[in-house]
């Protein structure tokens, strides 16, 4: 299947989640991840209809905007961003889905006063406490909104999670509900109903993570095909 058909089938798919949960399906922002897929790839999914694009890694998203691969679309980097290549990312993407620690909060918002700007991001939740994954642990997460609060150059839109690997179908529902449940406190108790991004599910779990209450979903391979790992 082409990425346009392979677009038209998730959005299927996302409509139908969202039905099943007494959801508005234009709630849901689909983005496009297109790690190790060429700017090609990047436009044909931007024709077909995608929401945003999403970039992992800082090296591969600073060659493919020199080759325009995002025109027409926002641009989220949604990968681990280590914090010597934050100058790389700050301002050059709409939205960084992937803050996971104070002190990488305090460099964006350094980055972004010296251009000018506030930049949008979003905090992530490493739900499952996996020591491969990084993002705030639950119990940090609170803390860490609150100090974001104080930076005047950051805009926490949000959550992000990355939920451990399901052993069994529907396995990450449980991980989504609870990080549903943090976005809801923090927002309503710190945020005063600001927040309006929640970010979680991929290709494998997208749907669940729709009727948990996502109004982002990362889609990879279920766009793009198998991921071509000659594209460095």
């Amino acid at each position: 299947m082409s990425i346009a058909e392979n677009i038209a089938q998730v959005r299927a798919n996302i409509e139908k989640a969202a039905r099943e949960a007494g959801r508005d399906a234009r709630e849901i922002t689909l983005v496009g991840a297109s790690k190790m897929n060429d700017a090609a790839a990047c436009r044909e999914a931007i024709a077909a209809g995608v929401d945003a694009l999403g970039e992992n890694r800082v090296q591969e998203m600073t060659q493919k905007l020199a080759e325009h691969a995002y025109d027409g679309a926002p641009l989220h980097f949604i990968g681990h961003l280590q914090r010597n290549k934050a100058k790389l990312v700050v301002g050059r993407v709409d939205l960084i889905e992937s803050v996971g620690s104070a002190e990488l909060l305090k460099i964006i918002d350094s980055l972004a006063e010296k251009l000018n700007i506030v930049q949008d991001v979003l905090l992530e939740v490493n739900i499952g406490g996996e020591d491969a994954k990084s993002g705030f642990a639950p119990e940090e997460l609170e803390a860490a909104a609150r100090e974001a609060l104080a930076l005047p150059h950051v805009r926490v839109r949000g959550l992000m999670c990355i939920p451990p690997v399901a052993e069994e179908a529907h396995g990450s529902i449980p991980y989504f509900e609870k990080v549903r449940w943090f976005y809801v406190d923090i927002n309503e108790n710190l945020y005063h109903n600001r927040f309006d991004m929640l970010s979680m599910g991929m290709s494998g779990d997208y749907e669940d993570a729709v009727r948990a209450g996502a109004t982002i979903v990362r889609v990879g391979t279920a766009i793009f095909g198998k991921r071509n790992y000659a594209i460095t």
